[in-house]
């Protein structure tokens, strides 16, 4: 989807008229306007269908119909995307959200710019020019768009789905800097990678555990975790880290959280919420043909280990899918398990664990009954909801014992129940954990076939000689069967190519050019590398930037002046601070193919 409204045909203003209908068929509308006056705020209805909303000199006009928010009155309002809202300040430290909330409409938050809001600034948020509140360029990461308007000292979280982006994105082209507006700029170091040692968890997530957790739609508070660490029976959180069908906000989602969270004791197991069923009513739902489902699932692994990566949570841990309960027919349960299978193998490409929750009756049973099915790639762990309110790890007739039976379980056993611990009340699904780290599958890595080239040439269908067969052997690594790597661009590379591509974001046409090319020279570990460092890290970076800037880069393994110079030329024409150092921004800008 373009990344900017269509220049043409109606205004922004005169298209949120008739965003009503599409967003009353996503959500229910039920909940009460929150509209009263507040500090910094200001709501006002227009002639022309829609609602001007106003907060710290931030404007902008949105549906009639949506909820407008004032968490400032309201702190411990749910933050939540599954009904059309724009919320205005700060989320509380404790909020009303039911825990297991699933779906997204739209919505828009807008915060301060404080110490806390800038933990959510990465490589991909967009900053307005001064002067300025709309950044037409801004990228989605996730469906979800986020804009620093500096001009206001306000932060702007835009989520969405695929249906109602080009909606989301007419909302903030209404935006206006007003006389109330007073700059506030984010710390500098926000969205950049860290100069001496980036924040991650203490090891692989949730690594090897065996007692009681707890799943809350949004991640608690940093206060609350404490105070629950102190007083309750949990030392396991499920988190929700991705996926375009999350319901929460997650304002306390930060790598300094998860640094500190497992630091504490903490395990967590993180979550994806995708494309659901076919079979089922909801928006947002998996292709029923099987192919399309499976490159959908690696999609969803490629957009869940970036989120993992950006979080500090590290290659070893376990990401579950999150596949809401369904009516299984036979072809539903083929689409699911083959999205699984992709999920899998592309977490697995990636050196992570996959893991899959569903109902007991109906996802978790169907991947049981297709355990020993070579067809399918089976995961590695269940996360499964039967809600008997037994903390243990039996399956009864839903999964034979002897099944994913090495510390490969987690039970949800009790839903939506709110407990208190230490003036801390948070509603959530209980869980039973019996899991361990287990054995990643090796990172396949490219042998055989010469990586080092002074150009990177355009190859598609057709090509053939060396070039080709570095292609092969990338994509293959990267976990895309692009057949044996024999130098020939027959139709297992383009295929290969056009997923590899539509998992990163880029055209799906099949062509290895530029953006292609340094997406696949870049992939790997995001290890920081500055002046002087040497090794593996420095080749890939060097074959990347060959490829990325157009021009040769000598490839040696040393990152001296030359290399510093080429990562400081490609840093400063793609908009990143220009530092010389390649940390995890510049390197996700390269593993993105820009």
């Amino acid at each position: 989807m373009s990344p900017q409204p269509s220049p043409h045909h109606r205004s922004p203003r005169r298209r949120l008229r008739s965003a009503t209908a599409l967003l009353a068929a996503l959500a229910g509308l039920g909940a009460s306007f929150l509209t009263g006056p507040a500090q910094a705020s200001e709501v006002r209805d227009t002639a022309a269908g829609s609602r001007t909303v106003a907060y710290h000199g931030y404007r902008i006009d949105v549906p009639a119909d949506w909820q407008v928010v004032d968490l400032t009155e309201n702190p411990r309002a749910c933050v939540r995307f599954d009904r059309p809202a724009v919320y205005l300040g700060a989320p509380g430290e404790q909020n009303d959200c039911p825990a297991h909330l699933v779906g997204r409409t739209a919505g828009i938050v807008v915060e301060p710019i404080t110490a806390r809001s800038a933990g959510q600034v990465t490589a991909a948020t967009a900053r307005a020019q001064r002067g300025r509140a709309t950044v037409p360029s801004a990228v989605s990461s996730d469906d979800t768009v986020r804009i620093a308007v500096e001009d206001a000292g306000v932060l702007v979280t835009a989520a969405h789905t695929p249906d109602t982006e080009d909606l989301v994105r007419d909302v903030l082209a209404t935006a206006e800097l007003t006389s109330a507006a007073r700059r506030t700029e984010l710390p500098r170091a926000a969205g950049q990678p860290a100069t001496v040692a980036p924040l991650a968890a203490v090891g692989p997530q949730p690594g090897s555990y065996l007692g009681k957790g707890f799943d809350a739609c949004a991640a608690p508070s940093t206060a609350a975790m404490n105070a629950w660490q102190t007083s309750s029976p949990y030392s396991a959180v499920g988190v929700y880290i991705s996926g375009s069908f999350r319901g929460c906000s997650q304002p306390n989602l930060t790598a300094s959280w998860v640094t500190s969270q497992t630091s504490n004791g903490w395990r967590l197991f993180p979550i994806d919420v995708g494309r659901q069923a076919p079979c089922t009513s909801f928006s947002l739902r998996m292709s029923a043909d099987p192919a399309t489902a499976r490159s959908q699932g690696v999609s969803a692994a490629a957009t869940a280990i970036t989120a993992a990566s950006n979080l500090g949570i590290p290659a070893g841990s376990t990401i579950y899918s999150d596949i809401e309960a369904y009516t299984s027919t036979a072809s539903c349960k083929a689409a699911v398990l083959s999205y699984l299978s992709g999920w899998t193998e592309r977490l697995h490409s990636g050196g992570y664990l996959s893991g899959f929750y569903s109902s007991a009756a109906s996802g978790i049973r169907d991947a049981a009954a297709e355990y020993n099915n070579s067809a399918y790639t089976r995961v590695d762990h269940l996360f499964y909801a039967w809600w008997n309110g037994a903390a243990d790890t039996n399956t009864g007739t839903y999964v034979p014992s002897t099944y994913w039976a090495n510390h490969q379980r987690i039970h949800q056993y009790a839903g939506e129940v709110t407990e208190s611990y230490g003036g801390y009340s948070i509603n959530i699904d209980r869980d039973y954990l019996d899991v361990g780290t287990g054995s990643t599958p090796p990172t396949p890595t490219c042998s055989g076939a010469n990586l080092n080239f002074s150009a990177y040439a355009t190859v598609q269908s057709g090509s053939s000689g060396e070039l080709v067969k570095a292609a092969q052997c990338l994509l293959t690594a990267a976990g895309y069967d692009a057949g044996t790597p024999d130098g020939v661009f027959g139709p297992a590379t383009t295929t290969a190519a056009r997923t590899f591509q539509s998992a990163k974001g880029l055209t799906a046409d099949g062509v290895v050019g530029p953006r292609t090319w340094t997406a696949l020279l870049a992939r790997g570990a995001t290890t920081v590398v500055r002046s002087g460092s040497t090794g593996e890290p420095v080749t890939r970076l060097q074959r990347a930037l060959t490829a990325a800037l157009g021009r040769t880069v000598g490839i040696d393994g040393s990152f001296g002046p030359a290399t510093d110079q080429a990562v400081r030329d490609y840093q400063s024409s793609r908009g990143l601070a220009v530092d010389g150092v390649v940390g995890s921004g510049t390197w996700g800008a390269l593993q993105a193919g820009r």
